[in-house]
């Protein structure tokens, strides 16, 4: 049993327990570490399928409404392109309303790739959940999306930061 569990089974929690940093940290960390290893072979990891995720959905409008949306860098961007674009599973292509911006597409093999990925993603999702029932899994999933929705600022500068925070917990975790 690990200190969040123990901590959850003994009330109340310790003052660091208690901090949502501390908290969102935790679950964060975990969640990285286990998403990580199964994201590993994937151009760009869990940057990558993110990316392909937005590909997959038709939320990949094109290359700049796919950096904004998940905060990265134009430059960075464009590398992780290419390297999903040589893998096979993206495309990009001229949007035909503005001939300047390219479109982000799936391929088939990026199709089928992207649900092998949220397959194994869902088993770690339910491991890292696994201290609740489904109901209280389903609840927390939806009021975490409500926090995100809610969250001040959308500017690329902020989310930016996000994935910077991301990538460096990675980095330790991968350390680890």
């Amino acid at each position: 049993m690990d200190e969040l569990q123990a901590c959850a089974a003994a009330s109340p929690c310790s003052p660091l327990e208690r901090d949502l940093g501390y908290t969102l940290g935790a679950v964060f960390r975990a969640y990285v570490k286990a998403a990580g290893s199964v994201l590993a072979d994937l151009p760009g990891g869990p940057r990558g399928f993110h990316v392909l995720t937005a590909a997959v959905s038709g939320e990949a409008a094109s290359q700049t409404v796919v950096g904004q949306r998940l905060g990265v860098d134009r430059t960075v961007l464009t590398y992780l392109l290419d390297d999903l674009e040589r893998a096979g599973l993206v495309t990009r292509r001229p949007d035909p309303a503005d001939r300047r911006s390219r479109q982000v597409v799936a391929t088939d093999d990026g199709r089928r790739v992207h649900a092998e990925a949220e397959r194994a993603l869902a088993g770690i999702d339910t491991s890292v959940l696994r201290g609740l029932s489904p109901a209280e899994a389903a609840t927390f999933r939806s009021l975490l999306e409500r926090v995100a929705a809610t969250l001040p600022g959308d500017e690329p500068a902020t989310v930016e930061s996000a994935c910077e925070a991301a990538d460096a917990v990675a980095r330790e975790v991968a350390r680890a």
